[in-house]
């Protein structure tokens, strides 16, 4: 017998209402981690080409604030090619907006936010800056390319929405049928 809340399929294949709620509430989550990553990657590229155009501010040891404009991708591959570049991007964000929906879990959503903010930040630096294409970037550490907060809010979104992904797949693994799995009789996996 199913309780009040349970992720199941409703009779006509749809999901039931608390399923939907779940939805809507990790929709809003990602939403939410998406705009505040723009606001916060447009605020500080802004602060960037503000504070930084007269020379780089040392930090410590190798890291170092230092405004540059990167026309490419990572590493600066595909520079000079930025028509393409931008109308890739477009179509990775329509993509994760979509996946975004779909997504499993809480934690998964915030990977996905903080991926689609992080792409939407740096499309919209090659769209409205006036830099013809170019992000800003002002992050050097020395023994990494020079980057910016979108930039990082993509990798460690990568990493969230992986991990969220691996337990959530480790959770639901099913046991072969005749096999007896090790979680049987203790519940599910925390």
């Amino acid at each position: 017998m199913s309780t009040a809340g349970e992720d199941r399929p409703g009779a006509t294949g749809g999901v039931i209402p608390g399923e939907a709620r779940r939805r809507a509430r990790r929709i809003r989550v990602m939403l939410v981690v998406a705009v505040l990553i723009v606001i916060a990657d447009q605020v500080t590229k802004s602060l960037a080409v503000s504070r930084l155009s007269s020379g780089p501010v040392h930090l410590i040891g190798p890291f170092a604030l230092v405004l540059a404009y990167n026309t490419g991708v990572s590493f600066s591959i595909g520079t000079g090619l930025t028509l393409p570049i931008i109308l890739i991007v477009v179509v990775v964000v329509a993509v994760l907006a979509y996946f975004g929906r779909t997504v499993p879990n809480t934690a998964a959503a915030v990977g996905v936010g903080m991926i689609l903010g992080g792409a939407v930040g740096n499309l919209s630096d090659r769209l409205f800056r006036g830099h013809h294409g170019a992000v800003v970037d002002f992050l050097r550490s020395g023994f990494w390319p020079t980057f910016n907060l979108a930039d990082s809010a993509i990798v460690c979104g990568c990493v969230v929405l992986a991990i969220a992904l691996w337990r959530t797949a480790a959770t639901t693994k099913a046991p072969v049928a005749g096999e007896r799995s090790e979680q049987a009789g203790r519940g599910p996996l925390p």
